[in-house]
């Protein structure tokens, strides 16, 4: 079974230079974000081998915050071979989530 891939400091651009990657900042007192947790975690495995699903908990890494402008979250972050391409505000759909994904595979 697939998993999101946690991201830090020393892992998050390896992880997003190839490919389409969606990127949850969050931080684990915040409601919304743990609405979502069970969404993304469900599409790591439906997009296992085609997009990765990763999560930057913000209180953790505030420095990558800071670098991709989170000012509110959850934040929802598309990259496509390195490059942001595409971001969410709040809390939304799974259909939701995968449409964006989809835009870019």
């Amino acid at each position: 079974m697939a998993k999101y891939v946690e991201l830090t400091a020393d892992n998050f651009e390896d992880t997003v230079k190839d490919g389409v990657t969606m990127v949850d900042f969050w931080a684990p007192w915040c409601g919304p974000c743990r609405m979502i947790a069970p969404v993304v975690e469900e599409l790591a495995v439906d997009f296992d081998g085609k997009a990765t699903i990763a999560k930057v908990n913000t209180d953790e890494q505030q420095d990558l915050a800071v670098k991709y402008g989170i000012r509110s979250i959850p934040a929802i972050l598309f990259f496509k071979d390195g490059e942001v391409v595409d971001q969410m505000v709040g809390a939304a759909s799974k259909d939701a989530f995968a449409e964006k994904i989809n835009a870019q595979l």
